[in-house]
């Protein structure tokens, strides 16, 4: 292609002096790193979708909405016998996040979530009440970062009986930042760690093949995957879902539920050109933005609860020269993320759940709202703690009120709660009782207790910058000046 420039103030690429091709030096850096040819592939793929596609954006105009899916409640019990369904799965949780977002600096399922355990607690339980329940040894992986792989080593240890740690992990990959003004790999020498960055949990496949458990996993008789990400205490590995996919003989499944207010947003499904995609908010254009904001028009979301089946996977994976060509998600940064004068970087990204558009035959399945229960900020974690969730004998977290219900929706002032400390300060007294909470708005700096019952649509408003208690007392549909 000609020598060419992104500008970031319109997205399209422009005639500019230099090289023709980066991806040389791209591909150098990468190998340098000591990083695989799928992973190297998989970049090479998303750095020409970036010159050709300019911004990654899916239009509105090019979609249709879906109405209708299949739903959890309507699939029959019957199947293949479980025992023998388990032999065959693996379970995968996505576990690459630092929770950053929060103030976190370490792997976010060390973050302590309820009753005193973390998330890693909570999954290492479920495993462990899986193989026992059913007497059988359930194949269980992380998929860590470089980021996250020693503090999650070293905390397995607790948990012998899942098998040695440094066997149950997946690595994730690392790509390189891109400049936005040369489109070249961009240099940092004050700190050279910060020229890299995550590619997105669409690197699950070509890192399954490139570490080889692929390969060793089919070589097991393992023919069933269950994806979901670590955050997401709800998403254990179900039956009657594992029954339901092995009967289908569909390569791909995934799991979504109805949007709510709250996940406005969240990324939606959607059809083009009679497949099932999944389109991202940093995949939305500005102009389209209403729209797929529309819960009613995009009814449901991903909730990045995945079954796929890996021999299905290996083919896809060999057609495409080790990696599933996915939509490219371009992240605008700046190079050193707490300097804001530091240049301007693209993330090149892409979403594991994208990858329903690569399979023939790809379903959706429409799951109960108890198998969502992610935590992103801390308005999830104070939800998350609060008697609106309940733990399960097999240690899922689930909303209290089961069924469909809905979670409170939470909106907590974020110059007062946005980092861990803050809501741990704010509770340091007690929780509040959120069960019968349809929405609690937190403006100012506000402290609770275990005394506190929120009912119905609550605002608290503290308008000084000095933190004040809320006074024991049920609050019901009211706003509340403290």
């Amino acid at each position: 292609m000609k020598d060419a420039v992104l500008r970031p103030d319109d997205g399209v690429i422009h005639p500019m002096a230099g090289p023709e091709s980066y991806l040389a030096s791209f591909s150098a850096k990468m190998r340098a790193a000591g990083l695989s040819a799928p992973a190297i592939r998989q970049f090479q793929h998303n750095y020409e979708n970036l010159l050709a596609r300019q911004s990654g954006f899916i239009a509105e105009a090019e979609i249709q909405p879906i109405e209708t899916l299949p739903s959890f409640e309507n699939i029959p019990e019957t199947g293949l016998p479980g025992a023998r369904l388990l032999e065959q799965a693996v379970v995968l949780k996505l576990n690459g996040g630092l929770g950053t977002s929060m103030g976190l600096e370490k792997a976010k399922s060390l973050l302590v979530v309820k009753d005193g355990l973390t998330f890693l607690d909570f999954i290492a339980r479920q495993i462990l009440w899986a193989r026992k329940r059913h007497n059988v040894p359930l194949r269980f992986l992380l998929m860590n970062s470089f980021s996250t792989s020693r503090d999650t080593l070293d905390f397995l240890t607790r948990y012998p009986e899942l098998g040695a740690p440094g066997d149950l992990e997946l690595l994730q990959s690392q790509v390189p930042k891109v400049n936005v003004t040369t489109l070249e790999p961009a240099t940092w020498p004050q700190n050279r760690s910060l020229e890299w960055c995550p590619p997105g949990h669409g690197d699950l496949y070509p890192s399954l093949l490139a570490s080889g458990s692929l390969d060793r996993l089919l070589g097991q008789g393992v023919q069933y995957l269950f994806v979901s990400n670590s955050d997401n205490l709800g998403a254990s590995l179900d039956l009657k879902l594992l029954n339901h996919f092995a009967v289908s003989n569909s390569p791909f499944l995934m799991e979504v539920a109805r949007r709510t207010a709250s996940d406005r947003k969240g990324g939606h499904l959607a059809r083009r050109n009679s497949r099932f995609l999944l389109r991202e908010s940093a995949q939305c254009a500005p102009e389209d933005q209403v729209a797929f904001q529309d819960i009613e028009r995009h009814r449901f979301f991903n909730t990045n609860n995945l079954w796929i089946r890996l021999d299905a996977l290996k083919s896809v994976l060999e057609k495409n020269g080790g990696f599933v060509p996915l939509p490219l998600i371009r992240n605008a940064k700046t190079l050193d993320p707490r300097d804001k004068a530091s240049p301007q970087v693209f993330q090149l990204e892409t979403a594991m759940g994208a990858a329903i558009e690569a399979f023939d035959g790809a379903g959706a399945i429409v799951v109960p709202r108890s198998r969502f229960a992610p935590v992103k900020t801390t308005s999830d974690l104070l939800a998350l703690r609060s008697d609106a969730y309940a733990v399960t004998e097999d240690w899922r977290i689930v909303l209290a009120k089961g069924g469909d219900s809905s979670p409170p929706a939470i909106n907590l002032d974020s110059t007062y709660y946005k980092n861990i400390e803050q809501i741990e300060e704010a509770v340091s007294d007690g929780v509040p009782s959120l069960k019968d909470c349809s929405e609690l708005i937190v403006q100012g700096p506000v402290r609770f207790n275990s005394g506190v019952v929120i009912r119905g649509k609550v605002t608290v408003k503290n308008g000084s910058a000095a933190p004040r208690p809320l006074p024991p007392g049920e609050y019901r549909d009211r706003s509340v000046d403290i």
